[in-house]
């Protein structure tokens, strides 16, 4: 008996620190504290199961841990706009486009390669037609593309073009022969480079020097003196230049060009084609061109500025050479006409014999230099 009292009190002690020890995770209904010692160990154990994965679920699942890892994705992306990780959104393409520009500061040494290709784009630069081969390759190509122009290019010989010494020289000569024949441009165009104390001396300094009284002297009128003199201006004042107009595309070049006084659009496409030389100048405006591609198609009208960017479309890149070749069927028409028309008297011939072979250029474009 003695030995029982003191037993009882030594199992109570036991069984009180047990109910706590649950508690201390504040998980355990109240219920689970009068079970047995088992049945509240497995209760314990499973409420520390749960409690693992509560917490798992609750770092995964909760939406701040995850906002400061979006732009480490972000960083993957490499340089040509690819993104490394897979479970990239279309919904961040605004922040993969302004993400650069962002961190342009932080990185310059990443920021260079995509400034560097952004400038540097690959043009495809036309070679000029002068150039060796060039021609030929034209050829071949539009016989191939248009069999009515190849026809035509079987009759008549390969195009020639002119050449000066500086695109300025050039733009003073189509000044010069604004709505002149080819004789009387000829003579003005030969006066104006003797005062100009030859080719070489056609400079814009020179050209300021002259005044309208010594220009009208040798046959320039005062609305040309205005031009030439407006030309030299933009020139001195590093508007234009030789090397810049060599350099230009033909838009460019168009829009800078008509800037000049005196000079429109059917100016620089024969600028274009005839002193610079390029490939693929179409001068719409132009009326010898226009009637050409009327008699090779059989056109009943006169097609419009607007309809030759269609009808000439098969002669990309070279529609300079087609051009060229409508000139020529033109020429060959009025030829053929005068032909099987009676004849002048033989005195008048010899008097005037160069009016017979007027340039093709200005016999089918009087009055249109100068003109937007």
């Amino acid at each position: 008996m003695g030995e029982q009292s003191p037993s009882q009190p030594s199992t109570q002690p036991q069984s009180r620190p047990q109910s706590p020890k649950p508690q201390t995770h504040n998980l355990i209904p109240p219920e689970s504290t009068v079970d047995s010692a088992g049945v509240s160990g497995s209760i314990v154990s499973s409420t520390t199961i749960d409690v693992q994965r509560i917490t798992e679920l609750g770092n995964v699942s909760s939406p701040p841990s995850k906002i400061p890892l979006r732009p480490r994705k972000i960083r993957k992306l490499t340089l040509d706009g690819d993104v490394a990780d897979e479970d990239y959104k279309a919904d961040d393409i605004s922040s993969q486009v302004t993400s650069p520009l962002a961190t342009a500061g932080k990185s310059p040494g990443k920021a260079k390669p995509s400034q560097s290709r952004a400038i540097n784009v690959p043009r495809i630069q036309a070679r000029p037609l002068t150039c060796e081969g060039e021609l030929e390759v034209a050829i071949h190509y539009l016989r191939n593309a248009d069999p009515l122009l190849a026809a035509l290019i079987d009759v008549h010989p390969p195009p020639t073009f002119e050449s000066f010494k500086t695109p300025f020289l050039a733009l003073i000569r189509s000044i010069l022969y604004q709505q002149l024949a080819a004789k009387a441009g000829n003579s003005i165009y030969s006066r104006f480079v003797a005062i100009c104390g030859g080719e070489d001396g056609v400079v814009p300094e020179n050209v300021l020097a002259l005044s309208p009284q010594e220009l009208r002297q040798i046959g320039v009128s005062g609305r040309k003196a205005s031009y030439l003199h407006d030309l030299a201006r933009k020139y001195q004042n590093g508007i234009l230049s030789d090397s810049a107009i060599l350099n230009m595309d033909e838009k460019s070049l168009f829009t800078m060009l008509t800037m000049v006084n005196g000079i429109g659009s059917w100016s620089v496409h024969m600028f274009m084609i005839n002193s610079l030389h390029r490939p693929d100048v179409l001068p719409v405006n132009d009326l010898g061109v226009r009637k050409g591609v009327q008699m090779l198609y059989g056109l009943d009208d006169l097609p419009r500025p607007s309809q030759m960017e269609q009808h000439c479309a098969k002669w990309r890149p070279y529609r300079s050479v087609g051009s060229w070749y409508m000139w020529r069927l033109i020429e060959a028409k009025s030829t053929q006409t005068s032909a099987a028309m009676s004849l002048p008297p033989l005195e008048d011939m010899q008097q005037e014999p160069q009016q017979q072979q007027l340039d093709p250029l200005s016999m089918f474009s009087i009055g249109a230099w100068g003109q937007s």
